[in-house]
């Protein structure tokens, strides 16, 4: 009785837990995607169910050069990104590599140091060197904390490798290139695949970094959100915070389902 009694408790517990951390995650997102549609200049009830707040969203601007700034650091950064974790990932695999250790422990400092302390440190680099913010600027901030990421997720990849295959390959006659694009790579996919995903979310969230290397005249989507709610003005941010959070879904689907077709064809 003892026993089903403990175990009926901590299924409680354990239910009771999920839910409420269920219900902090998503219930705040639930509504603020209820109230991009609410007929109302500020949150203070419904006021009626309405779409002008999205039609001014592609009405301004200002938005459109903010996502197209935002999308393409983003694209930018994860493609240099994610090819710097491929390479190195496979030197970290290399065991004869003197500085393998250093290198693993220096990959994670972008990781455990605040991001307020990593947007001040380049800022205060991009200042004495004299490069003027702006775009490239937010480019170089992005690849720096995106490729910690990416290696992290490879190299994790390339734990669970069988090196065996390579050393059949290798007896065989096989060149390092055709061992690398027929054996290495279809191996790595899925997790250059996460890397990627994972990159371009940090990259498009990002605010702080941004923020303290992106100077005037350049605004990513994150910087614009600020500013405006800031000035008081949220309407039109609830509707672009809810596409955000679509678009975010939908990339998530389509990288589930790319992953099930690659680990299913290897």
């Amino acid at each position: 009785m003892k026993r089903i009694t403990a175990s009926r408790f901590y299924k409680g517990f354990n239910l009771t837990a999920f839910s409420l951390v269920m219900t902090f995650l998503y219930v705040p997102i639930v509504i603020l995607v209820i109230f991009s549609f609410n007929d109302a200049k500020i949150i203070t009830g419904w006021r009626g169910f309405t779409w002008k707040y999205y039609a001014q969203l592609w009405q301004n601007d200002i938005i459109k050069q903010a996502f197209r700034n935002t999308m393409l650091i983003a694209v930018l950064s994860t493609l240099v990104s994610t090819v710097f974790g491929i390479l190195t990932a496979l030197g970290l695999q290399n065991k004869k590599f003197s500085g393998r250790k250093l290198i693993s422990a220096l990959i994670y400092v972008p990781l455990v140091i605040p991001d307020i302390l990593m947007g001040v440190s380049l800022a205060l680099l991009f200042n004495f060197t004299r490069v003027n913010t702006g775009m490239f600027t937010v480019l170089i901030a992005h690849i720096t904390f995106c490729i910690s990421y990416t290696v992290i997720v490879i190299n994790s990849r390339l734990e669970g490798f069988d090196y065996s295959l390579v050393e059949a390959a290798m007896d065989l006659g096989a060149k390092p290139g055709y061992i690398f694009w027929r054996i290495k790579f279809p191996l790595m996919l899925p997790g250059i695949i996460a890397a990627a995903l994972l990159a371009f979310t940090l990259s498009i969230d990002d605010f702080i970094i941004t923020f303290f290397t992106s100077g005037r005249g350049f605004d990513t989507l994150p910087i614009y959100v600020e500013g405006t709610i800031r000035h008081g003005t949220i309407t039109t941010i609830n509707s672009l915070s809810t596409l955000m959070i679509g678009f975010t879904l939908f990339l998530v689907v389509i990288t589930k389902r790319m992953r099930k077709v690659l680990i299913s064809a290897l």
